[in-house]
């Protein structure tokens, strides 16, 4: 799936988000460039027009969007709360108390889940909630991001044949 341009969030994704200076990203390379994804999360405005841009994104067979710790968090709840759809949070690892649960918010079991991820350079993370996610019985549609940051279109290597759509290409937003 692609979606037309949108230059104006682009520009202000960009102008909120756009950092530049040393940076040591998940995957351990180093980058000139950053793109804070805190910076359009924690304002309403961005993240709702982002979260909708994401939302043309979504496989029409979505039973519910899963937000990753922690950036997907907050946009799978924005994109929720857009849709209707119902959205679960999950941890990097189970919490060692209360449920002791690493999905979070409702059972996954038989749903068929759109991850939702902040920015995405390898694919890492996802491919760890992923792990969560099918152990608790779900099926994995597609990964939507505000941002793809890795090189080509993107893709999983860890999930081959799981789609992956992006709301922006990094080279979009310089």
């Amino acid at each position: 799936m692609s979606l037309a341009a949108d230059p104006a969030l682009a520009a202000d994704l960009n102008a909120a988000a756009h950092l530049t200076g040393r940076f040591v990203l998940r995957s351990g390379t180093v980058s000139d460039t950053y793109f804070d994804k805190f910076r359009f999360e924690s304002d309403p405005a961005l993240l709702r027009r982002v979260a909708r841009r994401m939302l043309a994104l979504i496989p029409p067979d979505t039973d519910a969007l899963a937000g990753l710790e922690l950036g997907g968090v907050p946009i799978a709840t924005a994109m929720a709360l857009e849709s209707g759809l119902p959205a679960v949070f999950v941890r990097k690892a189970a919490k060692a108390y209360g449920t002791c649960r690493a999905v979070e918010g409702r059972d996954v079991a038989g749903l068929n889940l759109a991850i939702v991820e902040d920015v995405i350079s390898t694919g890492g993370a996802i491919a760890d909630g992923a792990v969560h996610l099918r152990a608790e019985g779900a099926a994995i549609g597609g990964v939507v991001c505000a941002v793809w940051r890795g090189p080509g279109d993107p893709s999983i290597a860890a999930m081959p044949g799981v789609p992956v759509w992006a709301a922006f290409l990094q080279s979009e937003l310089t």
